[in-house]
């Protein structure tokens, strides 16, 4: 091959922007009555007073600094490898919409909107602009598609609203065409020989992800049975539950632990308190746990780049105990690969959807009994059209058997945790946030 045909070869490879692996686990995965979405509720001091146009502005100029959100992911033909994105610039009008809540009702609405499936015919978010909360506040609720960003690159467009801090460097996008079929076959089949140089390394580290997992054992060790796993459907109930970020660090570094240390033993216990209230009294509790693949200089990039760790945290300890046992778990991870798990946990995810049991799976999974997600947020507050955001709630849905997830963001000195769950599974979410706030303030004091 020439050198001019090696270098075009070499700009068609580059210019097609495919999903990773990881993000197919996540577009396959989709697949249970409530979309895969993350969402962030940012309550902005005073904001009833902003005007309509002024939205929209601010959501079109911290857009033009994330280029993903011009986006659209495009599917392709068999044996043309994964899906890839495509420049689709929709209006700003079509990805805000406007509305009215109270303070009551707001989680309800979010929890609404979370759960409300993405048009795939446009890039994968959509914001809505709430007023009518109390002092005159107000709401912007940004949800996504999972396959357009993990939690800690999620950050990355919440922080662009944020014009004092949004990178002022012009638009740096690039193009993103479409492609006919034979030019995504070639870069296929050029990115599947390129991928043989790696192949060792990847076989290392999915064998470590397989240890993580426990599927190296000859008879896995499955979670225990509890009326929390159970199929869930289409909607989701939000359940606020806040703390003093100041004091769970302090009580965090007293015990040698961390804040997620801190975090996973308050939930574990908490869930084993609403279990026992159901006449439940489990001896452990499979927990979840997500490790971020990121460097520090790459967490601006979108898409998925995150192994989990189940942690079998007992209940049968006092709290202290229990947190120690927390944090020598999160010790032993330290040193191993991080996101390890998502290899063999996404390869394994794809083959059970092709074969059409993956729903089944999910549904049926003793793996988990539920999970957490922990992202370290500014520790000063932003700020929207000129506004002080004084709080931010994370929302991820999540499939499956899992009936009650948590998503935890620290922002501004507050230690936010959002309990996720499904109405029908979980009917009193308020006892499990009552038990949740009783441990975090019985740890603090430890």
């Amino acid at each position: 091959m020439d050198t001019g045909a090696r270098r075009s070869g070499r700009l068609l490879r580059d210019r097609i922007d495919r999903i990773s692996r990881n993000d197919l686990t996540t577009l396959v995965s989709d697949r249970g009555p409530a979309p895969m979405n993350i969402a962030a509720v940012l309550v902005v001091e005073q904001g009833s007073s902003i005007e309509r146009p002024e939205v929209q502005r601010a959501l079109a100029a911290a857009a033009a600094d994330v280029p993903r959100l011009h986006h659209r992911l495009q599917p392709v033909p068999l044996g043309c490898g994964r899906p890839y994105w495509v420049d689709d610039d929709v209006p700003i009008e079509r990805h805000v919409a406007f509305g009215r809540v109270d303070d009551a009702h707001l989680l309800t609405e979010v929890a609404a909107l979370a759960c409300r499936r993405l048009p795939s015919d446009r890039p994968l978010w959509r914001a809505t602009w709430l007023t009518g909360l109390d002092d005159g506040a107000a709401a912007l609720v940004v949800v996504a598609h999972h396959v357009l960003a993990d939690g800690l690159s999620g950050l990355t467009v919440l922080a662009a609203l944020d014009g004092g801090a949004r990178d002022r460097t012009g638009d740096r996008r690039l193009r993103h065409p479409a492609y006919a079929r034979r030019a995504l076959a070639r870069d296929a089949w050029r990115a599947r020989i390129s991928d043989l140089d790696t192949l060792a390394g990847r076989v290392r580290l999915a064998s470590a992800g397989a240890r993580d997992l426990g599927v190296d054992r000859r008879i896995p060790r499955l979670c225990p049975r509890t009326s929390f796993n159970r199929p869930s459907g289409p909607l989701r109930r939000l359940t606020l539950v806040e703390a003093p970020l100041p004091e769970i660090v302090t009580a965090a570094h007293r015990a040698g632990a961390t804040v997620n240390d801190v975090v996973l033993a308050a939930v574990s216990s908490a869930m084993g308190q609403a279990l026992a209230d159901r006449g439940e009294r489990p001896r452990e509790l499979v927990v979840s746990v997500p490790y971020s693949g990121r460097t520090p200089g790459d967490a601006g990039r979108l898409g998925n780049e995150t192994g989990v760790v189940p942690f079998r945290i007992p209940l049968e300890l006092d709290r202290k105990s229990r947190l120690r046992a927390v944090a020598s778990l999160s010790r032993a991870q330290r040193g191993r690969p991080r996101a390890a798990s998502a290899a063999p946990l996404g390869a394994g995810f794809r083959a059970l959807a092709r074969l059409g049991a993956l729903q089944w799976f999910v549904d049926h999974q003793r793996l988990v009994n539920t999970f957490v997600t922990n992202v370290r947020g500014p520790t000063q507050p932003w700020r929207f059209c000129g506004h002080t955001v004084s709080r931010v709630v994370p929302v991820a849905v999540t499939p499956g058997n899992v009936g009650v997830t948590f998503d935890v963001l620290s922002y501004a000195g507050t230690l936010g945790i959002t309990v996720v769950s499904d109405p029908d599974v979980v009917a009193d979410p308020g006892s499990l946030a009552s038990h949740l706030e009783g441990e975090l303030a019985a740890l603090t004091g430890l």
